[in-house]
């Protein structure tokens, strides 16, 4: 009588998109990050590192918001909120989207102060999306940019309003473009983190632009503003149209 025969080995698992995805993304990264170790100054790649941080950018733009400035340009304020708002609104995001997909970062990054948990996640690359949202908002408002520059007086480089907002355009892109690459250069993240978190940053910014922008700022103004100078002052109700639709025509054309 035959012995029964072996039952036949499991087929090999297919060869997924996103597992192939995943093992070029690594390959590519750890190449770039091991080709460009003897060219750039580390400390170059950590000044970009700090200049992209949270920590750094919501002081300063909590500052601003509080100093005389925005009351010099009107148009700058709502500027600023836009951004205050985005950045919120880039935090929930990517953290959200770090704990959904727990990518780790690379083997090889080091020296790297974690903050909060997410952060030991790569996918997607915060630095990036935050970087790559300022720049979005700042070009997608030449127009409000040009004209703070004229309420503010201020005449960047010795040029013209336009020649100072392409110039103001071409730095905060730039230095977008560079802060992104250096979280490769670093070891911070793969390839693939850094291009997501660039997306998602540009598409924060049109979002924030394009839907968020005066509304939630005009609801703020009218409740906090507006109604307390019409009950301090008593004008009537025509002035007090007037007034509101003043600023909303100075500040979202």
């Amino acid at each position: 009588m035959d012995s029964p025969q072996p039952p036949p080995p499991p087929p090999l698992p297919p060869s997924s998109l996103l597992h192939n995805l995943i093992t070029f993304d690594t390959k590519l990264s750890l190449s770039i990050y091991t080709l460009t170790q003897p060219i750039f100054p580390r400390f170059f790649l950590k000044l970009l590192e700090i200049s992209g941080d949270g920590r750094l950018f919501f002081p300063i733009i909590l500052s601003v918001l509080l100093s005389p400035l925005p009351s010099t340009s009107p148009i700058l304020f709502t500027v600023l909120v836009n951004l205050l708002i985005g950045s919120v609104l880039d935090l929930i995001i990517i953290g959200t989207v770090k704990h959904l997909v727990r990518r780790h970062r690379p083997v090889y990054n080091k020296h790297m102060f974690l903050t909060f948990a997410v952060d030991h996640w790569s996918f997607p690359s915060g630095h990036a999306s935050r970087v790559c949202f300022i720049a979005s908002v700042i070009y997608f408002s030449s127009d409000l940019v040009s004209d703070i520059l004229g309420q503010l007086e201020v005449d960047l480089v010795g040029f013209g309003g336009y020649e100072s907002v392409r110039w103001l355009n071409f730095g905060v892109v730039g230095w977008a473009c560079a802060t992104s690459v250096s979280r490769v250069l670093l070891g911070r993240h793969f390839v693939f983190d850094v291009a997501a978190g660039a997306g998602l940053g540009v598409l924060n910014a049109l979002f924030v632009v394009n839907v968020l922008n005066c509304k939630m700022f005009f609801l703020v103004f009218q409740f906090l503003v507006v109604d307390q100078l019409f009950t301090l002052i008593h004008t009537d109700i025509g002035t007090y149209v007037d007034l509101f639709q003043l600023f909303k025509g100075q500040l979202c054309k």
